[in-house]
């Protein structure tokens, strides 16, 4: 039935006794799951059981791209990473843009699944399906700019695409990154389940085609999306995802040291105006995008003279407002170290948030921070306090561990953790907009605006929601996590979905002119199926309602200032809208999917239950 966007196979890689084989797909699981992030979620269910730990031999990565990764329409960069994730130790799906997603395709496959381990540091080239395991022993310790451009001068391919982890990954730092062609795997720590397998870089290269069902017709259906882009996302242009910044700040939803509370005096200091006025370098682009929302960062005088990042709404957040920090070009610089040693800025800001506000409680001290004077503002204790994660040294080794890791050696500091199932949140405090919190809660990989549901929209700019109501955050929440879902399946960027009428409502002719069959009708309802999907992976690994349950800082600690001063979401009213939202995905209210609504996707059809 397909004739375009899928090719149907899978190339498996066994890291231990270096066997590859093919398989194929059948099309009936394409038809439930789409692709990207739904396969994935089978894979996994499928080989990697409860009793798996992270770092176990037996643990798998599965990488799949979706029906229109690679296609010619705007931005079809996307692809999907899977494994069980050292920071939560639980199931992981992540998105990255970057080139092998496509790389994979014009060598003929839809996914690459890697499983057992490597004796020694190793890398994988891929060129049109052909496999070689090579010695990695040279690039081990190098910063991960430095090891993506050695790789490609090794291969002698400057177009090679390169996915490779850093020196913290290589210290199996369970808030590490995977980097592919400078984007990322950001969250839940998989650059150090590839560092469990001794896979320091993959590269791969394609050359073949990509087939379409409807190549004209793509070529039409980019042409009409350009100018709608262009119209639609000026500001993601001008000042990239920077633009929230001020927004999120004054309407007092802005994490402030470690959220202890939600309006940062300084956001005049760290807004998109001064990124654009005082630090921008340039725009990028990811491939076949004319929105080029990356907004490259360069700091220009004073001690950090010299950084440069791609600086986004999260980062900043976190490493700026979250440690209390005011200086931009402390900002860039840390965000430039996260990126080459390979820390997920997100996580490793949190946690470096939270070291903040136990040393100035007087929980740690200097001699437990290796002389650091680890205070909130200090934005060379917060680039310091990176460095000694990366290389576990004094009390960062613990935070090196993530939030599961520090409760484990000290229960006591509970109260000064911000994360749900193991996972920080990203920069929105929920005290600001419930339905916020409500996404950290439910969403399938830990505290996420991604995975869990971006409702910024719908309680913060539209109008449509009052954003301390608890009423309708139930049905709001869902919708937005399957839109989501089915939009990580398909292979293109978020940011410019709307041009090709992939929203709530998903219509027109681009799934029919990529595969030659409309998934169109059915595509909200798939996402819901891949969702249902991650959470019987969840509740077979022990996760039910209590691991849906926001931090005490959320629920226990009203706001002491700023513009929503007093504010709180208190347990109860928490529990009114988890109610709500186990109701309306047909979930029971433990937390546990009912089997009749298993049934009613016909996950047992195309998953192996």
């Amino acid at each position: 039935m397909f004739n375009g966007g899928y090719l149907g196979k899978i190339l498996r890689v066994n890291l231990g006794t270096k066997e590859i084989s093919t398989e194929t797909i059948e099309e009936k699981i394409y038809h439930k799951l789409l692709g990207g992030r739904g396969l994935a979620a089978k894979y996994y269910y499928e080989e990697v059981g409860a009793d798996v730990k992270p770092f176990d031999e037996a643990n798998k990565i599965f990488m799949f791209a979706g029906p229109l990764t690679g296609l010619t329409l705007p931005a079809p960069t996307k692809y999907q990473l899977c494994t069980k994730a050292p920071e939560t130790g639980h199931y992981l799906c992540s998105n990255s843009s970057g080139k092998m997603g496509i790389m994979l395709k014009k060598m003929g496959y839809d996914g690459l699944i890697l499983e057992g381990k490597c004796n020694d540091w190793t890398y994988l080239h891929i060129k049109d399906g052909k496999i070689e395991f090579k010695d990695a022993s040279a690039h081990v310790g190098k910063m991960t700019n430095v090891a993506m451009d050695d790789l490609k001068e090794e291969v002698g391919n400057k177009k090679a695409s390169v996915l490779t982890i850093g020196p913290a990954a290589e210290n199996l730092v369970k808030i590490s990154y995977v980097c592919v062609d400078t984007r990322a795997f950001g969250r839940g720590g998989a650059g150090a389940v590839f560092a469990s397998k001794k896979i320091k870089a993959i590269v791969t290269e394609g050359t073949g085609a990509i087939p379409a069902s409807e190549p004209d017709k793509l070529l039409e259906i980019r042409k009409k999306a350009f100018p709608i882009l262009r119209e639609t996302r000026p500001n993601h242009t001008k000042y990239g995802t920077s633009q929230y910044i001020s927004v999120i700040n004054e309407l007092g939803c802005m994490p402030t040291r470690n959220f202890q509370t939600t309006y940062f005096e300084g956001g005049d200091k760290v807004d998109h105006l001064t990124l654009h006025n005082k630090y921008l370098k340039g725009n990028v682009a990811c491939t076949q995008c004319p929105v080029a929302c990356g907004t490259m960062a360069k700091v220009y005088e004073g001690k950090y003279k010299g950084a440069e990042a791609r600086t986004e709404y999260e980062s900043i957040g976190l490493l700026g407002p979250n440690c209390g920090v005011d200086d931009f070009g402390a900002i860039v610089a840390a965000n430039q170290l996260c990126d080459e040693i390979g820390l997920d800025t997100m996580s490793s800001a949190n946690i470096i948030a939270f070291g903040m506000e136990l040393f100035e409680k007087g929980l740690i001290t200097k001699e437990d921070t290796c002389g650091i004077e680890l205070k909130f503002g200090n934005g060379d204790a917060l680039i310091e306090g990176l460095k000694k994660i990366a290389s576990r040294e004094g009390i960062f080794d613990l935070l090196a561990d993530g939030s599961l890791g520090v409760l484990e050696k000290h229960p006591e500091w509970k109260p000064y953790l911000v994360h749900v199932k193991g996972m920080s949140p990203a920069a929105y405090d929920s005290r600001g907009f419930y339905g916020n919190g409500l996404t950290y809660g439910t969403s399938s990989r830990g505290a996420c605006h991604n995975v869990g549901g971006w409702t910024i929209r719908a309680e913060l700019q539209s109008g449509q929601f009052d954003r301390f109501a608890l009423e309708g955050k139930g049905e709001l929440v869902k919708e937005i996590q399957d839109n989501r879902a089915y939009v990580d399946s398909l292979g293109i960027c978020t940011v410019v979905r709307g041009s090709m009428e992939f929203s709530a409502s998903p219509k027109g002719d681009t799934m029919k002119a990529a595969t030659g069959y409309d998934f169109m009708p059915e595509l909200l309802e798939i996402g819901s199926r891949i969702y249902t999907l991650e959470r019987l992976i969840l509740n077979r690994e022990g996760l039910k309602r209590a691991g849906d349950m926001l931090p005490d800082r959320f629920l226990k600690e009203a706001v002491p200032s700023g513009p929503i001063k007093g504010q709180i979401l208190t347990e109860e009213m928490y529990n009114q809208m988890l109610d709500d939202y186990y109701d309306a995905r047909g979930w029971g209210r433990d937390g546990v999917v009912k089997q009749e609504t298993v049934d009613d996707f016909g996950l047992a059809e195309v998953v192996n239950l």
